[in-house]
Protein backbone atom coordinates (compact mmCIF):
# COMPACT_ATOMS: atom_id res chain seq x y z
CA UNK A 1 0.00 0.00 0.00
CA UNK A 2 1.33 3.98 -0.82
CA UNK A 3 0.56 6.49 1.26
CA UNK A 4 -1.73 9.62 0.65
CA UNK A 5 -2.59 12.69 2.42
CA UNK A 6 -6.13 13.93 3.55
CA UNK A 7 -6.12 16.94 5.87
CA UNK A 8 -3.48 16.11 7.11
CA UNK A 9 -4.10 12.47 8.16
CA UNK A 10 -1.34 9.99 6.29
CA UNK A 11 -3.78 7.34 4.55
CA UNK A 12 -2.39 4.09 3.82
CA UNK A 13 -3.85 3.44 -0.17
CA UNK A 14 -5.40 0.82 -1.68
CA UNK A 15 -3.04 -1.10 -4.23
CA UNK A 16 -5.40 0.02 -7.05
CA UNK A 17 -6.22 3.82 -5.35
CA UNK A 18 -10.08 3.18 -4.55
CA UNK A 19 -11.70 4.04 -1.32
CA UNK A 20 -14.86 3.12 -0.06
CA UNK A 21 -16.99 6.28 1.30
CA UNK A 22 -20.20 6.16 3.42
CA UNK A 23 -22.59 8.23 1.38
CA UNK A 24 -25.72 7.47 2.86
CA UNK A 25 -27.01 6.51 5.84
CA UNK A 26 -30.42 5.69 7.32
CA UNK A 27 -32.27 4.50 10.60
CA UNK A 28 -35.70 3.17 11.55
CA UNK A 29 -37.51 1.78 14.75
CA UNK A 30 -41.06 0.78 15.83
CA UNK A 31 -43.45 3.59 16.92
CA UNK A 32 -44.17 1.25 20.44
CA UNK A 33 -42.33 1.98 23.64
CA UNK A 34 -41.84 -0.46 26.44
CA UNK A 35 -40.36 1.16 29.25
CA UNK A 36 -38.82 0.01 32.46
CA UNK A 37 -41.77 0.52 33.92
CA UNK A 38 -43.77 -1.31 31.66
CA UNK A 39 -41.53 -4.60 31.73
CA UNK A 40 -42.04 -4.20 35.74
CA UNK A 41 -45.65 -5.13 34.62
CA UNK A 42 -44.40 -8.46 32.88
CA UNK A 43 -41.39 -9.62 35.23
CA UNK A 44 -40.02 -9.45 38.18
CA UNK A 45 -37.71 -5.98 38.08
CA UNK A 46 -37.89 -2.09 38.31
CA UNK A 47 -36.79 1.02 36.82
CA UNK A 48 -33.71 1.33 39.58
CA UNK A 49 -32.59 -1.81 39.28
CA UNK A 50 -32.72 -1.82 35.31
CA UNK A 51 -30.91 1.53 35.57
CA UNK A 52 -28.31 0.81 37.68
CA UNK A 53 -27.30 -2.83 36.18
CA UNK A 54 -27.93 -1.10 31.96
CA UNK A 55 -28.23 2.28 31.86
CA UNK A 56 -31.38 1.31 29.49
CA UNK A 57 -34.96 3.51 29.87
CA UNK A 58 -36.96 2.32 27.54
CA UNK A 59 -36.90 0.39 23.91
CA UNK A 60 -38.53 -0.01 20.87
CA UNK A 61 -40.89 -3.06 20.06
CA UNK A 62 -41.68 -4.12 16.67
CA UNK A 63 -45.89 -4.84 15.90
CA UNK A 64 -47.29 -7.92 14.23
CA UNK A 65 -47.02 -6.20 11.59
CA UNK A 66 -43.12 -5.15 11.50
CA UNK A 67 -40.52 -7.49 10.54
CA UNK A 68 -36.76 -7.20 10.28
CA UNK A 69 -37.29 -6.95 6.12
CA UNK A 70 -39.66 -4.09 6.69
CA UNK A 71 -37.57 -1.95 8.96
CA UNK A 72 -34.38 -2.96 7.17
CA UNK A 73 -35.98 -1.46 4.19
CA UNK A 74 -37.18 1.85 5.72
CA UNK A 75 -33.66 2.45 7.11
CA UNK A 76 -32.07 1.44 3.41
CA UNK A 77 -34.17 4.06 1.71
CA UNK A 78 -33.68 6.82 3.69
CA UNK A 79 -29.87 5.85 3.31
CA UNK A 80 -30.57 5.75 -0.51
CA UNK A 81 -32.42 9.14 0.14
CA UNK A 82 -29.05 10.89 1.63
CA UNK A 83 -26.38 9.22 -0.30
CA UNK A 84 -29.30 10.64 -3.73
CA UNK A 85 -28.55 6.85 -5.77
CA UNK A 86 -31.16 5.09 -7.31
CA UNK A 87 -31.63 1.44 -6.12
CA UNK A 88 -30.80 0.31 -10.11
CA UNK A 89 -27.06 1.79 -9.47
CA UNK A 90 -26.75 -0.85 -6.33
CA UNK A 91 -24.09 -3.78 -6.97
CA UNK A 92 -24.42 -5.11 -3.78
CA UNK A 93 -27.17 -5.45 -0.43
CA UNK A 94 -25.36 -7.12 2.76
CA UNK A 95 -28.09 -7.46 5.60
CA UNK A 96 -26.75 -8.27 8.62
CA UNK A 97 -29.39 -9.38 11.78
CA UNK A 98 -29.69 -12.48 13.89
CA UNK A 99 -33.35 -12.33 13.26
CA UNK A 100 -34.41 -12.93 9.40
CA UNK A 101 -37.89 -13.38 8.55
CA UNK A 102 -36.85 -16.75 7.12
CA UNK A 103 -33.59 -19.14 7.45
CA UNK A 104 -34.01 -18.70 3.34
CA UNK A 105 -34.89 -16.66 1.43
CA UNK A 106 -32.35 -14.13 2.88
CA UNK A 107 -33.70 -10.87 4.86
CA UNK A 108 -31.63 -8.97 2.15
CA UNK A 109 -33.32 -10.74 -1.00
CA UNK A 110 -36.71 -9.07 -0.09
CA UNK A 111 -35.11 -5.76 0.18
CA UNK A 112 -33.75 -5.77 -2.44
CA UNK A 113 -36.97 -7.00 -4.17
CA UNK A 114 -39.10 -4.10 -2.55
CA UNK A 115 -35.91 -1.38 -3.72
CA UNK A 116 -36.21 -2.50 -7.15
CA UNK A 117 -32.61 -3.33 -6.94
CA UNK A 118 -32.88 -4.98 -9.88
CA UNK A 119 -28.32 -5.40 -10.45
CA UNK A 120 -27.77 -5.61 -7.11
CA UNK A 121 -26.38 -8.99 -5.28
CA UNK A 122 -27.89 -9.80 -2.15
CA UNK A 123 -27.32 -12.10 1.07
CA UNK A 124 -27.44 -12.22 4.89
CA UNK A 125 -24.24 -11.91 7.73
CA UNK A 126 -24.53 -13.44 10.77
CA UNK A 127 -22.24 -12.17 13.01
CA UNK A 128 -24.59 -11.04 15.75
CA UNK A 129 -23.82 -7.92 17.38
CA UNK A 130 -20.54 -7.47 15.88
CA UNK A 131 -22.90 -8.28 12.33
CA UNK A 132 -22.81 -4.46 11.00
CA UNK A 133 -19.22 -4.10 11.14
CA UNK A 134 -18.48 -7.19 9.28
CA UNK A 135 -20.75 -6.49 6.70
CA UNK A 136 -19.77 -2.88 5.91
CA UNK A 137 -16.05 -4.22 5.81
CA UNK A 138 -17.25 -7.27 2.92
CA UNK A 139 -18.42 -4.54 1.05
CA UNK A 140 -15.49 -2.06 1.60
CA UNK A 141 -13.24 -4.66 0.51
CA UNK A 142 -15.34 -5.06 -2.70
CA UNK A 143 -15.27 -1.88 -3.49
CA UNK A 144 -11.39 -1.75 -3.08
CA UNK A 145 -10.61 -4.51 -5.16
CA UNK A 146 -13.25 -3.31 -7.85
CA UNK A 147 -15.56 -5.83 -7.72
CA UNK A 148 -18.35 -3.35 -7.20
CA UNK A 149 -18.98 0.70 -6.92
CA UNK A 150 -21.95 0.96 -4.70
CA UNK A 151 -23.09 -1.02 -1.91
CA UNK A 152 -26.19 -0.89 0.58
CA UNK A 153 -25.23 -2.61 4.01
CA UNK A 154 -28.19 -2.93 6.80
CA UNK A 155 -27.85 -4.22 10.26
CA UNK A 156 -31.48 -5.31 11.65
CA UNK A 157 -33.16 -6.92 14.26
CA UNK A 158 -36.39 -7.52 16.12
CA UNK A 159 -35.41 -9.04 19.12
CA UNK A 160 -38.58 -9.05 20.82
CA UNK A 161 -39.56 -12.28 18.75
CA UNK A 162 -36.70 -14.50 20.07
CA UNK A 163 -36.64 -12.68 23.87
CA UNK A 164 -37.93 -15.28 27.06
CA UNK A 165 -40.29 -12.37 28.85
CA UNK A 166 -39.89 -14.41 31.90
CA UNK A 167 -36.09 -14.30 31.83
CA UNK A 168 -35.38 -11.04 33.04
CA UNK A 169 -31.80 -11.36 32.20
CA UNK A 170 -32.33 -11.01 28.86
CA UNK A 171 -35.93 -9.32 28.53
CA UNK A 172 -34.74 -5.84 29.82
CA UNK A 173 -31.94 -5.56 27.55
CA UNK A 174 -32.92 -5.65 23.85
CA UNK A 175 -35.29 -3.83 21.41
CA UNK A 176 -36.28 -3.83 17.66
CA UNK A 177 -34.72 -1.50 14.95
CA UNK A 178 -32.36 -0.82 11.94
CA UNK A 179 -30.11 0.93 10.58
CA UNK A 180 -28.39 1.22 7.13
CA UNK A 181 -25.58 3.01 4.89
CA UNK A 182 -24.77 3.42 1.38
CA UNK A 183 -20.93 2.47 0.27
CA UNK A 184 -19.25 3.90 -3.22
CA UNK A 185 -16.21 3.47 -4.41
CA UNK A 186 -13.84 6.92 -4.99
CA UNK A 187 -10.47 7.32 -5.89
CA UNK A 188 -10.50 10.48 -3.08
CA UNK A 189 -8.89 9.37 -0.10
CA UNK A 190 -10.56 8.75 3.12
CA UNK A 191 -13.99 6.37 4.09
CA UNK A 192 -13.41 2.99 5.62
CA UNK A 193 -9.59 3.00 6.63
CA UNK A 194 -8.93 -0.76 8.87
CA UNK A 195 -11.16 -3.20 9.99
CA UNK A 196 -10.07 -5.91 12.43
CA UNK A 197 -12.53 -9.12 12.65
CA UNK A 198 -12.20 -11.41 15.24
CA UNK A 199 -13.90 -14.89 16.40
CA UNK A 200 -13.86 -16.89 19.37
CA UNK A 201 -16.04 -20.37 18.89
CA UNK A 202 -15.19 -21.91 22.27
CA UNK A 203 -17.88 -19.29 24.39
CA UNK A 204 -20.38 -20.21 21.53
CA UNK A 205 -22.29 -21.77 24.35
CA UNK A 206 -22.82 -18.15 26.58
CA UNK A 207 -24.84 -16.02 24.36
CA UNK A 208 -27.20 -18.09 21.18
CA UNK A 209 -30.83 -18.54 20.08
CA UNK A 210 -31.52 -22.76 19.37
CA UNK A 211 -32.83 -23.68 16.15
CA UNK A 212 -33.32 -26.07 13.87
CA UNK A 213 -30.63 -29.01 13.72
CA UNK A 214 -29.05 -28.40 17.08
CA UNK A 215 -27.82 -31.83 18.36
CA UNK A 216 -29.26 -30.45 21.99
CA UNK A 217 -32.43 -31.06 20.91
CA UNK A 218 -34.22 -33.09 23.42
CA UNK A 219 -38.09 -32.28 22.12
CA UNK A 220 -40.30 -29.99 19.96
CA UNK A 221 -39.62 -26.82 22.24
CA UNK A 222 -36.75 -27.64 24.37
CA UNK A 223 -33.24 -28.71 24.75
CA UNK A 224 -31.11 -30.82 26.81
CA UNK A 225 -29.35 -28.16 28.26
CA UNK A 226 -32.77 -26.65 29.29
CA UNK A 227 -32.75 -23.73 26.54
CA UNK A 228 -36.10 -23.57 24.51
CA UNK A 229 -36.24 -23.20 20.86
CA UNK A 230 -36.12 -19.93 18.87
CA UNK A 231 -35.26 -18.07 22.14
CA UNK A 232 -31.60 -16.30 23.53
CA UNK A 233 -29.86 -17.25 26.29
CA UNK A 234 -27.14 -15.84 27.65
CA UNK A 235 -24.74 -15.63 30.57
CA UNK A 236 -24.53 -12.57 31.29
CA UNK A 237 -21.42 -12.03 33.68
CA UNK A 238 -19.25 -13.93 30.98
CA UNK A 239 -20.67 -12.20 28.14
CA UNK A 240 -19.66 -9.02 30.57
CA UNK A 241 -16.47 -9.99 30.67
CA UNK A 242 -15.61 -10.85 27.18
CA UNK A 243 -16.62 -7.53 26.40
CA UNK A 244 -15.12 -5.24 28.69
CA UNK A 245 -11.18 -7.51 27.61
CA UNK A 246 -11.96 -7.10 23.54
CA UNK A 247 -13.09 -3.54 23.43
CA UNK A 248 -9.95 -1.89 24.03
CA UNK A 249 -7.05 -4.61 22.32
CA UNK A 250 -9.88 -4.50 19.25
CA UNK A 251 -10.24 -0.54 19.12
CA UNK A 252 -6.25 -0.50 18.69
CA UNK A 253 -5.53 -2.96 16.58
CA UNK A 254 -7.57 -1.35 13.70
CA UNK A 255 -6.16 2.19 14.82
CA UNK A 256 -2.35 0.50 14.44
CA UNK A 257 -3.26 -1.07 11.39
CA UNK A 258 -4.69 2.33 10.15
CA UNK A 259 -1.53 4.44 10.90
CA UNK A 260 -3.48 6.08 13.75
CA UNK A 261 -3.70 7.02 17.11
CA UNK A 262 -6.60 7.71 19.77
CA UNK A 263 -5.43 11.43 19.52
CA UNK A 264 -6.58 11.16 16.01
CA UNK A 265 -9.95 10.09 16.94
CA UNK A 266 -13.27 12.21 16.82
CA UNK A 267 -16.21 9.69 18.13
CA UNK A 268 -16.25 6.22 18.91
CA UNK A 269 -19.53 4.58 18.14
CA UNK A 270 -19.64 0.99 19.90
CA UNK A 271 -22.29 -1.56 20.06
CA UNK A 272 -25.17 -0.16 22.50
CA UNK A 273 -24.96 -3.68 24.86
CA UNK A 274 -24.65 -2.07 28.46
CA UNK A 275 -23.71 1.14 29.76
CA UNK A 276 -21.11 -0.15 32.05
CA UNK A 277 -19.45 -1.88 29.44
CA UNK A 278 -19.02 1.43 27.45
CA UNK A 279 -17.61 3.08 30.62
CA UNK A 280 -15.20 0.24 31.46
CA UNK A 281 -13.82 0.78 27.85
CA UNK A 282 -13.59 4.19 28.38
CA UNK A 283 -11.26 3.23 30.96
CA UNK A 284 -9.68 0.39 29.36
CA UNK A 285 -8.43 2.83 26.76
CA UNK A 286 -7.77 5.56 29.13
CA UNK A 287 -10.35 8.11 27.24
CA UNK A 288 -12.75 9.99 28.17
CA UNK A 289 -16.20 8.53 28.10
CA UNK A 290 -17.60 11.42 26.37
CA UNK A 291 -15.73 10.48 23.15
CA UNK A 292 -18.03 7.35 23.12
CA UNK A 293 -21.31 7.65 21.48
CA UNK A 294 -24.51 6.24 23.21
CA UNK A 295 -28.07 6.24 22.51
CA UNK A 296 -28.60 2.75 24.67
CA UNK A 297 -30.98 4.62 27.17
CA UNK A 298 -33.59 5.20 24.62
CA UNK A 299 -33.45 1.63 22.57
CA UNK A 300 -31.70 -0.88 24.39
CA UNK A 301 -29.47 -3.80 22.72
CA UNK A 302 -30.74 -3.51 19.02
CA UNK A 303 -27.81 -6.32 18.17
CA UNK A 304 -26.55 -5.43 14.10
CA UNK A 305 -28.99 -2.28 13.96
CA UNK A 306 -27.29 -0.99 17.23
CA UNK A 307 -24.34 0.88 15.65
CA UNK A 308 -26.08 2.55 12.69
CA UNK A 309 -28.42 3.56 14.74
CA UNK A 310 -26.03 5.21 17.22
CA UNK A 311 -24.31 6.44 13.75
CA UNK A 312 -27.43 8.11 12.36
CA UNK A 313 -28.18 9.85 15.64
CA UNK A 314 -24.30 10.98 16.15
CA UNK A 315 -24.73 12.96 12.72
CA UNK A 316 -28.12 14.04 13.65
CA UNK A 317 -26.53 15.78 16.41
CA UNK A 318 -23.82 17.10 14.49
CA UNK A 319 -21.17 14.61 16.57
CA UNK A 320 -19.29 13.70 13.33
CA UNK A 321 -18.10 15.87 10.53
CA UNK A 322 -16.07 16.38 7.88
CA UNK A 323 -12.53 14.59 7.92
CA UNK A 324 -13.10 13.40 11.67
CA UNK A 325 -11.93 9.94 12.56
CA UNK A 326 -14.99 7.47 13.73
CA UNK A 327 -14.24 4.09 15.27
CA UNK A 328 -16.75 1.44 15.06
CA UNK A 329 -16.84 -1.10 17.82
CA UNK A 330 -19.02 -4.34 18.31
CA UNK A 331 -18.72 -7.67 19.97
CA UNK A 332 -21.26 -10.51 20.59
CA UNK A 333 -22.29 -13.89 20.00
CA UNK A 334 -20.15 -15.97 18.43
CA UNK A 335 -18.74 -15.21 20.18
CA UNK A 336 -17.53 -12.24 17.73
CA UNK A 337 -15.88 -8.75 17.85
CA UNK A 338 -14.81 -6.37 15.61
CA UNK A 339 -13.50 -2.26 14.79
CA UNK A 340 -13.53 -0.33 12.34
CA UNK A 341 -11.71 2.76 11.26
CA UNK A 342 -13.46 5.13 9.17
CA UNK A 343 -12.18 8.61 8.04
CA UNK A 344 -15.81 10.68 7.81
CA UNK A 345 -16.93 12.74 4.63
CA UNK A 346 -17.25 11.69 1.15
CA UNK A 347 -15.41 13.24 -2.08
CA UNK A 348 -17.58 15.46 -4.32
CA UNK A 349 -19.88 13.66 -7.13
CA UNK A 350 -18.32 13.48 -10.06
CA UNK A 351 -21.95 14.48 -11.92
CA UNK A 352 -24.14 16.85 -10.75
CA UNK A 353 -27.47 14.84 -9.15
CA UNK A 354 -30.07 14.51 -10.86
CA UNK A 355 -33.05 16.51 -9.24
CA UNK A 356 -36.02 13.86 -10.38
CA UNK A 357 -34.07 10.95 -8.47
CA UNK A 358 -36.92 11.76 -5.32
CA UNK A 359 -39.31 10.95 -7.75
CA UNK A 360 -37.02 8.06 -9.61
CA UNK A 361 -36.83 6.48 -6.32
CA UNK A 362 -40.23 6.45 -5.80
CA UNK A 363 -41.21 5.05 -8.67
CA UNK A 364 -38.85 2.89 -8.45
CA UNK A 365 -40.74 1.42 -5.21
CA UNK A 366 -43.86 1.07 -6.39
CA UNK A 367 -43.41 -0.71 -9.49
CA UNK A 368 -41.34 -3.30 -7.24
CA UNK A 369 -44.61 -3.49 -5.49
CA UNK A 370 -46.30 -4.12 -8.65
CA UNK A 371 -44.05 -6.73 -10.15
CA UNK A 372 -44.11 -8.98 -7.62
CA UNK A 373 -47.58 -9.07 -6.91
CA UNK A 374 -48.09 -9.55 -10.55
CA UNK A 375 -45.28 -12.48 -10.26
CA UNK A 376 -47.54 -14.21 -7.89
CA UNK A 377 -50.27 -13.37 -9.39
CA UNK A 378 -49.20 -15.30 -12.63
CA UNK A 379 -47.40 -18.14 -10.99
CA UNK A 380 -51.04 -18.64 -9.48
CA UNK A 381 -52.61 -18.39 -12.46
CA UNK A 382 -50.47 -21.06 -13.91
CA UNK A 383 -50.78 -23.07 -10.75
CA UNK A 384 -54.50 -23.38 -11.47
CA UNK A 385 -54.08 -23.41 -15.14
CA UNK A 386 -51.73 -26.72 -14.69
CA UNK A 387 -54.33 -28.50 -11.94
CA UNK A 388 -56.74 -28.23 -13.92
CA UNK A 389 -55.09 -29.56 -17.28
CA UNK A 390 -52.84 -32.06 -16.05
CA UNK A 391 -53.08 -34.21 -19.41
CA UNK A 392 -52.63 -31.53 -21.38
CA UNK A 393 -49.34 -30.99 -19.87
CA UNK A 394 -47.94 -33.87 -19.85
CA UNK A 395 -48.76 -33.70 -23.63
CA UNK A 396 -47.37 -30.56 -24.16
CA UNK A 397 -44.14 -32.25 -22.83
CA UNK A 398 -43.91 -34.74 -24.76
CA UNK A 399 -44.36 -32.95 -27.91
CA UNK A 400 -41.75 -30.65 -27.14
CA UNK A 401 -39.10 -33.85 -26.52
CA UNK A 402 -40.35 -35.07 -29.82
CA UNK A 403 -39.50 -31.77 -31.32
CA UNK A 404 -36.54 -31.85 -29.44
CA UNK A 405 -35.10 -35.42 -30.80
CA UNK A 406 -34.98 -36.45 -34.49
CA UNK A 407 -37.12 -39.77 -34.80
CA UNK A 408 -36.96 -40.94 -38.27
Amino acid sequence: MGITKRNGFAINAPPNGTYAHIVGWGMAVPETVLTNDDLAAIVETNDEWIMSRTGIRERRIASERETSATLGLKAAQRALEVADILPTELDLIIVATSTPEHIFPSTASLIQASLGASKAGAFDLSAACSGFVYAVDMAAQSIRARGIQTALVIGTETMSRVLDWQDRGTCILFGDGAGAVVLKGSAGAGGVLSAVLRSDGTGGDLLGIPTVGSLDMDGAETFTNGHQMHKMYMNGGEVFKFATQVIGESVQQALHKAGLTLNDVSLIVPHQANARIIQAAARSLKIDVSKFMCNLDRYGNTSAASIPIALCEALEQGRIHDVDVVVFVGFGGGLTWASMVVQWGAPEPEERPNRFNRQRRQISYTLARWRARLVRLSRQINEMIARSRPQRGRMKRLRSKVDRFDLD
